[in-house]
């Protein structure tokens, strides 16, 4: 493989994708030292750790070492990639692993009893939600907004945003950001 800048590779395929060293370090429990450390060719990552990059980054090995990059159209539990807050009581499982390069980010989110998101600041672009199960609150700047299971919301957030579970019941709930913020 002499001649073959994993970093590099690496670095592109982060930029491609939109994401900082951190947010990529953080969907691979990674820290940026380390991300930094790959992407300047100062360390190589093992096999299970270069696995870990590429299914977060959207892609496999034998894509990752073959010139030419199919783009991947579906994908499965296999390719999800799941981040866990228990501190929120959230957890988040991106579905569409490489849509950071996409016009839009679908995530699963799953908030306990009491949990809750992170709070996002305002951005450009929009935001749908569809309740799976449960109820959550959407506060949404000031407001508060009341989503059942089979309904959904829409917004522009141009306000500082989070949602909420205020029952004992776990909330899940299908969310997507234009761009991807998440």
């Amino acid at each position: 493989m002499s001649g073959f800048a994993i970093g590099a590779k690496i670095r592109e395929l982060r930029i491609k994708n939109g994401l900082t060293q951190e947010e990529l370090a953080n969907r691979c429990e990674l820290s940026k030292g380390f991300i930094s450390q790959i992407e300047s060719e100062q360390t190589s990552p093992s096999i299970a750790t270069l696995v870990d990059l590429l299914e977060c980054l959207g892609t496999n090995l034998k894509d990752f070492f073959n010139d030419k990059i199919e783009e991947k159209i579906v994908f499965t539990k296999d390719d999800y990639f799941t981040s866990e807050d228990e501190s929120l009581g959230k957890s988040i499982k991106w579905i569409v692993p490489n849509a950071q390069k996409n016009e839009m980010e679908p995530i699963l989110v799953t908030l306990s009893g009491s949990g809750m998101s992170d709070q996002h600041d305002p951005h450009e672009g929009e935001e749908f939600g569809y309740i799976l199960e449960g109820s959550v609150l959407l506060h949404l700047g000031d407001s508060v907004h009341k989503v059942k299971k089979g309904e959904s919301f829409y917004f522009e957030p141009k306000r500082v945003h989070f949602i909420e579970n205020t029952n004992e019941r776990p909330a899940k709930l299908l969310w997507i950001s234009t761009p991807p913020s998440f």
